[in-house]
């Protein structure tokens, strides 16, 4: 049911904005402590405070992780940090309390589900519309949407197609860039929350036509190019005396004049940023290391050996440049800055007819350059992204080359070099920024789309599953087992005992499996096993409670979003080793193949001619031999925690048994899970953590011996996602991020 157009101009939307890394707080970010805090946390703060102050947003809310660190402030570890006009910033736990690169977050993602979707029960949220930042937030975002039934908007900022290709140029070795950057897992968390998005929010046509165009998924209806905002009013005024004289007194002790020009660059000590190419750009251009002074404001650092072992890399190599170039007395380099000094840098520049400089490899974004454009200071930058949309609008500077250092210098010189050339761009940059990337402009563009998206809920008044699902404390939820008819005569005790167990304990059990509802009540009755208090069957396909099969209409409708059972069908026609299996196999959510093992495809191949043919689904490959194809919103994973939140059963209460393949996303999150003996090859690659148990029986066997390992039967309290700490900070490889 679409709304009205009034409707929609007097409805109030609640927005949740998703950034997991980095350090983020409401005041005096520290832009540049490390490679993860830099210009995107910023841009997601920036843009929830400016949405508060339009009348047409109740409440907007920034998820992040929640950090107990000694080393850092207090400030990351409040539960909740209120911005003002309905904003706040909410903190999730997971995984260790201490602060983690974001290389090492991904394996703690499934807890943060788990946490947030803990988090908007409690207060009985349900958000309008997700919206998730970087590849990690994708990778939780879109499952929060699917679970919620609302809209899910994707700004993937830093790509990672994008810096793999930039890292290859730049002469990184491959094996050692994954190990570091975890690139595998990354493009394709990337590539699911593309599937998934309603709208891919970005911020230059580039990101479109050369950057997204890299991605299987790559639908330019779904692609909305909104430029970013800055808080301009920063850099209004002159300053203050206390603030111009503290930033002189970090940058003049290395210069032996510091009223030459500068040459100013701001960015995080990350190869992608290319800070030593501007140095060799420097050094090599005469009139520069003449009639010049260069500043490099790389973050803040302490001592070279306490930093992260890629800052440090970079900062090592920044040192040889500066050392090999002798730039003593003409550049500087100060180790600590801040906040509220960045401002004060750009002012400095300024006020000596600076300029500005973005040497990155690629730059999607360029907040750095509406800032110093902002301050008046003329732009030299990358010919990547942003830069290429800001200096064509601003009209304030020039792209160059990065990997040409001499380009680099002679454009930085012949700005320099002409008082008129400078004065003209500088005062061009100042208006033109103040007329294109104010967040008043961002904002309304923001939420015109925002609005287009919100028909797209289709809400259901009533729902025949109302009441269906009796209250439990806890859950056993399991597929059904393979060969429970003909277990070994040793094991009948065994059988006898299962059936008992929820018979003789408060405890409900549910079914996830890939049969049809009706099939799988016919091998339960068969067997005399347990009633179950629900069947997700065909793999998310559907959802039912009790013998009598209640529907759960609302997951129904909200698997069908983007779902074409026809599209699918067409793409997979002409795949010699698929085969359609028969007709009970199938359903209107679920597409069912039989594959040919001697010319068995990976997963990540089919799901890659859905892709490039632009349709959104879950390929789910079991065994090597049967293929399934199901919507984007739907699978085991999603459908348990949708009846997980729509119930109200804790995560820590739910045990899961996993034999087959496609309980791989189900065993990720905080529920307590076992996989058997006999599990799937795909279940015996995950590594074993706190909840996630890897047994040595088969079949019920296993399951008896997790339920054991957890004491579940019992009812102890399993740990909570803070006391997990020796989870190790292992990179979790692309293969475990599969639907």
């Amino acid at each position: 049911m679409s709304e009205t157009t009034d409707a929609k101009k007097t409805r109030k939307i609640d927005i949740l904005h998703i950034s997991i890394h980095g350090l983020i707080r409401g005041e005096n970010m520290e832009l540049g402590r490390d490679p993860d805090t830099g210009g995107q946390c910023l841009y997601v703060l920036e843009l929830v405070k400016a949405l508060s102050k339009d009348d047409r947003v109740k409440r907007v809310s920034l998820l992040t992780r929640r950090v107990f660190d000694p080393k850092l402030s207090d400030d990351y570890a409040q539960a909740r940090e209120d911005l003002g006009n309905g904003a706040d910033i909410i903190r999730i736990e997971a995984g260790p309390r201490r602060y983690l690169r974001k290389e090492v977050v991904w394996r703690h993602l499934d807890a943060f589900i788990d946490g947030t979707l803990a988090y908007l029960r409690r207060e009985k949220r349900v958000p309008d519309l997700i919206h998730a930042h970087y590849a990690d937030a994708g990778y939780v975002g879109r499952q929060i949407a699917a679970v919620l039934g609302c809209p899910f908007v994707f700004t993937g900022h830093s790509l990672g197609r994008v810096k793999r290709e930039r890292l290859v140029e730049g002469g990184v070795d491959a094996e050692e860039m994954e190990k570091r950057y975890n690139l595998g897992a990354r493009i394709e968390a990337e590539e699911m929350s593309l599937d998934a998005a309603s709208m891919v929010c970005t911020s230059t046509r580039q990101e479109v036509d050369e950057q997204y165009a890299l991605y299987d998924q790559h639908s330019e209806s779904r692609m909305r190019v909104i430029p970013p905002g800055v808080d301009l009013t920063r850099f209004d005024g002159e300053g203050s005396p206390e603030m111009a004289a503290a930033i002189d007194a970090k940058i003049a002790p290395f210069l032996e004049d510091p009223s030459k020009p500068a040459v100013l660059t701001i960015a995080r000590a990350d190869e992608r940023k290319n800070l030593p190419g501007l140095v060799r750009a420097f050094a090599g251009n005469e009139w520069l290391r003449n009639n010049a002074n260069l500043i490099v404001i790389g973050g803040n650092r302490d001592k070279l050996d306490k930093l992260p072992p890629g800052t440090r890399k970079v900062w090592m190599e920044l040192l040889r440049t500066f050392d090999d170039a002798d730039l003593y007395g003409v550049a500087a380099y100060p180790k600590k800055h801040l906040a509220p000094e960045v401002a004060g840098f750009y002012r400095w520049a300024s006020e000596r007819k600076g300029v500005f400089v973005n040497p990155a490899f690629t730059e999607p974004f360029g907040l750095t350059l509406l800032e110093a454009a902002a301050a008046g200071l003329p732009l030299v930058a990358t010919h990547d992204g942003g830069p290429r949309d800001i200096i064509a609008n601003c009209r304030n500077g020039t792209l160059v080359d990065p990997l040409n250092d001499e380009e680099m210098g002679n454009a930085i010189a012949a700005i320099l070099s002409d008082p008129e050339k400078h004065k003209e761009l500088s005062e061009t940059g100042h208006a033109e920024v103040r007329k294109n990337y104010a967040w008043a402009a961002h904002v309304k563009t923001y939420l015109g789309e925002v609005f287009n998206l919100l028909p797209e809920q289709a809400k259901v008044r009533g729902s025949k599953s109302r009441g269906a699902l009796v209250e439990r404390e806890s859950w056993v939820v399991m597929d059904l087992l393979p060969r429970i008819e003909n277990e070994p005569e040793e094991l009948v005790e065994l059988v006898e005992r299962w059936r008992q167990l929820f018979t003789d304990k408060p405890m409900g059990f549910g079914i996830a499996t890939g049969l049809s509802f009706d099939e799988s009540w016919e091998v339960i009755r068969r067997c005399g096993m347990p009633e179950p208090g629900f069947v997700i069957s065909g793999l998310g396909a559907e959802i039912r409670y009790g013998e009598s099969g209640v529907l759960d209409e609302k997951w129904r409708t909200q698997i069908a979003t983007r779902w074409n059972r026809d599209q699918v069908l067409e793409a997979f026609s002409e795949i010699d080793c698929l085969t359609l299996q028969e007709d009970h196999f199938q359903h209107q959510f679920k597409v069912s193949y039989l594959m040919d093992s001697n010319r068995a495809q990976t997963r990540l191949m089919l799901q890659r001619i859905l892709r490039e043919k632009g349709l959104s689904a879950k390929v789910i490959v079991t065994a090597r031999a049967f293929v399934d194809v199901i919507p984007i919103r739907s699978g085991k994973d999603v459908a348990l925690r949708y009846l997980g939140n729509r119930w109200g059963i804790d995560p820590s209460r739910i045990f899961y048994f996993g034999t087959y393949g496609n309980d791989s996303a189900a065993v990720r999150g905080r529920n307590l899970s076992a996989l058997a003996g006999d599990a799937d090859r795909v279940l015996k690659q995950l590594a074993e953590r706190p909840r996630l148990y890897h047994a040595k029986g088969k079949g019920l066997e296993g399951f008896f011996e997790g339920l054991n390992h957890y004491e579940f039967i019992e009812g102890v309290v399993p740990p909570k996602p803070h006391e997990i700490e020796a989870e190790g900070e292992e990179d979790v490889p692309a293969h475990e991020l599969h639907p």
